[in-house]
């Protein structure tokens, strides 16, 4: 199996995995999917990944191909870098090999003006035309119109701060202040018409190549806020270089005054995917950025 036979029989990868027709090497892929490196008679290589084999539950019924359908629609807007979907089936998902190499000041510089890009390829609404995950959990991409502060409190955060508590992961004060939060949106201001953006961007779906770029990898892609990748950016001790990857997006479209104040809030959806998942080890830093989140509504509305 050579690249152009994979493009023209993609739904023949299963069978030449199974019957051990390529070389595979296992690669690291994240805490859901089985990963690996595929080798082809060509030479040429594929990131796929796959649903574990073993795990108690299947696939969720759209999970490669909302990924699939994300990693499109980013690339299509011919601005950051964005591998190329080679094979997507119900349950494996195989993108275009990218080499790993190390993250240096200019590739941080070429990044941040390749975000900028991105997000000013737009999105004609909020959310996406296609059924969304985060992590292994739904997302609710239904398009929307209206102020993005009212589509956030409703569709990425209150509900994964239900999933928190379904999942024994937050106490009735820690609800009690984060629902402050979901009814202050609108008072940090910071609306903007819907942005392409990945939607997952914390520093482990950035992958720094071996040609001096930063690719992006897992999004959860959808019309949002700009601002939210560029906080997620700085969760978990940062991106390398964020300083000059943040210079060079501000170069390129400089932020709306306050942004800085509005990183807790961007952060906070993100976060609470994380309490609804992994439980109350990250109750804390919920705890932390709901908080956080709270004094820059507070001196928003002090400063108008």
């Amino acid at each position: 199996m050579d690249l152009a036979y994979l493009r023209a029989h993609p739904a023949h990868l299963p069978t030449f995995r199974t019957h051990q027709r390529l070389r595979e090497t296992p690669v690291a892929g994240g805490n859901i999917c089985a990963a690996a490196r595929l080798t082809l008679d060509d030479g040429h290589s594929v990131f796929a990944k796959s649903w574990p084999e073993g795990a108690d539950r299947p696939a969720p019924e759209g999970f490669f191909a909302a990924e699939a359908a994300g990693l499109r629609w980013l690339r299509e807007a011919d601005a950051v870098a964005v591998p190329e979907v080679v094979v997507a089936l119900p349950d494996l998902l195989a993108l275009d090999w990218v080499e790993p190499g190390e993250p240096t000041p200019e590739a941080a510089d070429r990044f941040g003006r390749e975000l900028a890009e991105l997000h000013r390829a737009g999105s004609a609404t909020f959310g996406a035309a296609w059924a969304g995950f985060i992590g292994s959990l739904p997302q609710d991409n239904t398009p929307t119109g209206g102020p993005w502060s009212t589509w956030f409190a409703e569709r990425r955060l209150t509900p994964y701060l239900r999933r928190s508590v379904d999942a024994a992961a937050l106490t009735s004060a820690d609800v009690t202040l984060i629902e402050r939060v979901i009814d202050r949106v609108g008072g940090l201001g910071g609306d903007e018409p819907p942005a392409r953006i990945h939607g997952d961007l914390w520093p482990g779906n950035v992958l720094w190549g071996a040609d001096d770029r930063a690719w992006l990898v897992d999004p959860a892609a959808h019309g949002g806020h700009r601002e939210t990748d560029l906080a997620q950016l700085a969760l978990f001790g940062g991106i390398p270089h964020l300083d000059r990857v943040l210079a060079a997006y501000q170069e390129s479209w400089p932020l709306p005054d306050g942004w800085r104040e509005r990183v807790p809030l961007h952060q906070l959806h993100l976060l609470l995917v994380h309490t609804a998942l992994f439980g109350g080890s990250y109750r804390d830093v919920v705890v932390q950025t709901a908080r956080a989140a709270l004094g820059g509504a507070e001196r928003a509305t002090v400063d108008r």
